[in-house]
């Protein structure tokens, strides 16, 4: 046996911060923070709106709710694929 001093398990880099973890997705991904900052103004605005909602059934509001979450999501994620691509193919500097 070798008597040196390094350890034999191996060694973890130092955990990042989970606000340090999600600006640096952010940066990768811009459409991710708005499609779920998009997602939850829809949410606020609906159960803000859930008083007023006349003589609309509670199911009905529901579902206005959340096709318009998910419209909001989708659109997002359609636009971050299209930045991706952009990103990609169309600006990626000539090698």
């Amino acid at each position: 046996m070798t008597s040196s001093t390094e350890s034999v398990l191996p060694t973890y880099e130092e955990a990042d911060s989970q606000t340090s973890k999600f600006m640096r997705k952010s940066k990768e991904s811009p459409f991710v923070p708005i499609g779920m900052a998009g997602f939850a103004a829809v949410v606020a605005f609906g159960l803000y709106k859930l008083k007023s909602r006349g003589n609309t059934k509670m199911s009905v509001h529901l579902i206005h709710m959340r096709v318009g979450a998910q419209g909001f999501v989708v659109g997002a994620m359609t636009c971050g694929v299209l930045y991706s691509m952009y990103r990609e193919y169309w600006a990626k500097p000539k090698e």
